[in-house]
């Protein structure tokens, strides 16, 4: 038995034009060091990562820092496949040369994504966990990966961006250098209504919710003379994380606004239209009841 193991480990399956041979245990042993390697490559990047996760560095970093440490040893192990088979890296620079033109042609777009997710990992114009807006859909980045970004919307549904689109489309990075973003609640009221009471009143309101900030200070605009009301606008910033939270916090402040406007006996105005009826003679009305 042992001898017909040692028979097929030093059977030779290839001969190089220059002389080396290849045998099949040298093809057993590189798909164990393959196989090893990567399951290696991936238990290091695990372990890496929760290492790494314990310290402050923010969780795109500690991603970037997984991959890098995943492709090194991925590499290192390739070039010891390579160096067990006795095969020089030299005898692959005319293969490579033209298998990258064959793939730079046939896999134009999976090159320009792979390219895509490391020019956004080392630029950083999105990062996991910012919140971002393309092309009218709002989401949280969970992850970058080698193809595609994956995005968890805000109705939690999960969207796959191709990384080159995130930089050939305009993104709104609502979280790029800060939580900070200034909002505003239009608000109109009936004419014949106490101006500055409504500003004061509507300040109170946006005033009194703990998410706005004090710095800077929220302000009440006199918006305009609209056509069936007063139009007032209350600005102020928050720190928020996503346009949700900015609903949240809208939504509390026209709450409190409703309630303040009615102890005060401030109507909000609704359109209304009047109807002016031109006619030579009396007109005849009639109410009829069904």
């Amino acid at each position: 038995m042992l001898e017909q193991i040692r028979e097929f480990w030093g059977y030779v399956f290839v001969t190089t034009p220059s002389g080396q041979s290849i045998s099949a245990g040298q093809i057993a042993s590189v798909i164990a060091l393959v196989i090893v390697g990567y399951l290696g490559s991936r238990l290091i990047g695990y372990l890496l990562g929760r290492r790494l996760a314990t310290t402050n560095l923010r969780p795109d970093v500690v991603h970037i820092l997984k991959r890098i440490a995943f492709f090194v040893l991925i590499v290192l192990v390739g070039i010891t496949a390579l160096g067990l088979l006795g095969i020089p890296l030299t005898a692959f620079a005319f293969a490579t040369g033209a298998i990258a033109i064959g793939v730079g042609f046939g896999a134009q777009n999976i090159l320009n994504n792979f390219i895509s997710g490391w020019i956004l990992m080392a630029e950083r114009p999105i990062r996991i966990g910012d919140f971002i807006e393309i092309d009218g859909t709002y989401g949280a980045v969970e992850s970058i990966g080698n193809r595609s970004t994956r995005i968890r919307r805000t109705d939690g549904v999960h969207l796959l961006v191709p990384n080159s689109l995130l930089l050939e489309r305009t993104v709104v990075n609502w979280t790029l250098i800060d939580l900070e973003v200034r909002t505003t609640v239009r608000v109109g009221v009936e004419y014949g209504s106490p101006v500055k009471r409504v500003a004061e009143l509507l300040l109170r309101a946006v005033s009194e919710q703990t998410e706005v900030k004090t710095k800077p200070h929220p302000s009440i605009v006199f918006e305009d003379f609209g056509d069936n009301s007063l139009v007032f606008d209350a600005y102020f910033w928050c720190d928020v994380g996503g346009e949700k939270f900015l609903r949240d916090i809208r939504s509390a402040i026209r709450f409190r606004v409703s309630e303040l406007f009615e102890e005060n006996n401030i109507v909000i105005a609704f359109p209304q239209r009047d109807v002016h009826l031109d006619a030579k003679g009396p007109l005849e009305i009639r109410l009829q009841s069904e």
